[in-house]
């Protein structure tokens, strides 16, 4: 028996092993998930140390033509990792609230652009392309875009009795936005389900045939 005879075999029983979390969770499945985190945990640093710590400090810290600007740009990563490691002291953890501060803002900042420039923009681009070149699913398009934003809007106002309370308006938008959501969730679901059962009987389909010879 070979090396690639081995690894089909290998495959074919972790395949068995996740798939047995149907029954249950069981002994088998947590061997099965346990590998697979380790493995994967050791395979990202192997990457992150080798595309990109080691690259990094290549193109900064040794690099002879970085100058002051790139030293102290390829230091700075370092400077936020250690911060973050003063979190675990007592004393000195509030210094980690920088890095994280600093992270959080450059993570917010770069997921709002994203999203404004990414999907909102897009998504208005493509609502009203939908509604010129057809008028009934581009308004349905509209309806369902429109009610879903309302859906996760928050302003209200506060009645006299002290509840805070949206408009009936805005809660009746807001239901058929739920609505559209609960189908779209349902069809992703429905699709996630058949596309991981297609996934499996392939899967189980060519490590039998290359077990066999077929």
């Amino acid at each position: 028996m070979n090396g690639e005879q081995i690894g089909l075999w290998a495959g074919f029983v972790f395949t068995l092993m996740v798939f047995s979390y149907i029954l249950g969770d069981n002994f088998l499945y947590r061997i099965a998930i346990y590998v697979f985190v380790g493995l994967a945990a050791g395979y990202l640093t192997i990457v992150t140390v080798e595309g990109v710590l080691l690259p990094w400090v290549r193109g900064t810290l040794l690099s002879s033509t970085a100058g002051v600007g790139g030293l102290v740009i390829g230091i700075i990563p370092f400077i936020l990792g250690l911060l973050l490691l003063l979190k675990t002291s007592p004393r000195l953890g509030r210094l980690g609230n920088l890095a994280i501060a600093f992270i959080i803002g450059v993570g917010t900042a770069v997921a709002l652009v994203g999203a404004v420039s990414g999907t909102l923009i897009p998504l208005a681009q493509s609502t009203g392309s939908s509604v010129r070149i057809d008028v009934l699913n581009g308004f349905l398009i509209f309806i369902g875009v429109s009610s879903t934003l309302v859906y996760f809007q928050y302003l209200a106002r506060r009645r006299p009795d002290g509840r805070v309370q949206r408009g009936l308006l805005v809660r009746a938008v807001g239901g058929l936005g739920q609505v559209f959501i609960i189908i779209t969730l349902g069809a992703v679901y429905a699709g996630a389900i058949l596309t991981s059962l297609t996934i499996f009987t392939e899967r189980i389909s060519y490590i039998l045939a290359r077990i066999t010879g077929g």
